[in-house]
């Protein structure tokens, strides 16, 4: 039998089809890629994965229709398939063909906007945050307003290749189901299982910098009429991997790809650790226990090799730990005009008062700070000034439909709202020998004095 005969199935013409679209797609696309259009993680997958696998498939289907095709011919011998004829004598055949082929450039054209725009949409942080993820409105939120309002979703959450792709895929459709069934839990967990820092923050931040030391003023104000103001300055050392400060220590010794630190931690916001292993540049390993933890606790523990998300763990959304600090934080930057008297005290207390909601809550924000200050005086623009900020320390950090308000998530930066470096360093880890993780406070950081 003839191939030309053979190729008339309807499997192998759909399948020259498919290869030829699919070939001419691929063309545009990686000529996209290398003008630089495309930076969504998944782009590469689709111009290099996805279009030559359809190309793949059209060429498999050419044979595989030739092979039906002689399966039927043996079966129904004289009964091949005619070959419509196509006459470019006539011009109604030559307008039917140029119509036929600017339409078929025109739905190349669509079908390419179409996928880089979809690629586009779903790098989007807008996608993350609203379009499918409602349930993320406070990390949106809190994003917006935050130093990494620049990085997109996908920069930190989604990496690249095929297993990237397959993993949060389907994670994706877990989610959209819980999203559709209203089940996703409320708050959302604040713990991400991202990929190692090096790979997430490493193009970014260099991890082998040595800071030094790092000074670093803390203000706080009363409760009283002139909300009296702490100045607390710190000397922290940060130091670097390797690069001690000159007091001979190193925040950041944590990083130093030389060693590792491992731990067990125990629940779902790696809050309590019960277990430390050390393993020093020279391959010495020391393990530290919290007393009266049981090789069963242990066991039923979660093991993690520590990463820098383990101190920096709320970079990209981070919602206040407490009301106290967003309030104070908010007077040091100017938002609310400390010459107002009792505001601290006033704010403080509007953000700890519940509403129904965000309408709710700034309405009786406005209409009980002015009506303070309708009795005691104050500048109309300070009130206004003071609300507008209120206002938005509310927005930025509560959310009653999700569960979320001050202190819902843990800032391990520190260890003045949450356990933070206390998390190891409270001395309740010890080791065989009866030495223990250090608790000395100025293992880490030295107040200075004001003069």
């Amino acid at each position: 039998m003839r191939d030309r005969v053979l190729a008339r199935h309807p499997a192998s013409l759909v399948g020259a089809v498919l290869a030829t679209a699919s070939g001419v797609a691929f063309i545009a696309l990686f000529v996209a890629e290398l003008l630089g259009l495309f930076e969504n993680p998944y782009a590469s997958l689709v111009v290099f994965v996805a279009v030559p696998a359809l190309f793949v498939a059209g060429l498999l289907l050419i044979p595989f229709g030739m092979w039906l095709e002689r399966r039927r011919l043996l079966r129904h011998p004289g009964s091949e398939r005619e070959w419509f004829v196509i006459d470019f004598r006539s011009p109604t055949t030559r307008r039917r063909a140029v119509l036929f082929t600017a339409l078929t450039a025109l739905n190349v054209v669509i079908v390419l906007v179409a996928g880089y725009g979809s690629l586009h949409s779903m790098e989007s942080p807008s996608f993350c945050g609203q379009t499918c993820h409602t349930p993320m409105h406070p990390q949106f939120t809190a994003w917006q307003d935050a130093p990494h309002s620049q990085v997109t979703c996908v920069q930190c959450h989604i990496g690249e290749g095929g297993r990237a792709f397959v993993k949060y895929k389907m994670n994706g459709l877990r989610q959209l189901y819980h999203v559709v069934t209203g089940g996703y839990p409320r708050p959302i967990p604040g713990v991400a299982d991202l990929r190692p820092a090096i790979e997430v923050c490493g193009n970014c931040h260099w991890p082998g910098k040595a800071f030094g030391d790092v000074v670093r003023v803390k203000r706080e104000y009363a409760d009283d009429e002139t909300n009296t103001e702490t100045a607390t300055i710190l000397q922290l050392f940060v130091g670097g991997p390797g690069a001690p400060t000159a007091a001979g220590r190193a925040i950041h010794w944590h990083a130093d790809p030389r060693v590792q630190i491992e731990f067990i931690y125990t629940d779902a916001e790696r809050q309590t650790i019960k277990y430390v292993k050390y393993t020093d540049a020279q391959g010495r390993v020391r393990e530290y226990a919290a007393e009266g933890t049981t090789p069963e606790q242990l066991a039923n523990g979660s093991r993690r090799a520590m990463d820098c998300v383990d101190c920096h763990n709320v970079p990209a959304h981070r919602v206040a730990p407490a009301p106290e600090q967003a309030v104070d934080v908010a007077i040091a930057a100017g938002r609310i005009d400390r010459g107002l008297p009792f505001v601290r005290r006033e704010g403080v207390r509007l953000m700890k008062a519940s509403y129904q909601t965000d309408d709710d809550a700034a309405r009786m924000i406005d209409e009980e700070l002015r009506k303070f200050y309708t009795a005691r005086g104050g500048a109309d623009a300070q009130v206004t000034g003071a609300v507008a900020a209120l206002q938005n320390i509310y927005r930025r950090n509560v959310f009653p439909e999700m569960k979320v308000t001050f202190g819902t998530y843990p800032d391990n930066l520190g260890h003045t709202t949450s356990s933070g470096c206390f998390r190891c360093h409270d001395g309740s880890l010890v080791a065989k020998d009866g030495t223990s993780i250090s608790s000395d406070c100025e293992y880490c950081h030295k107040q200075i004095e004001k003069p």
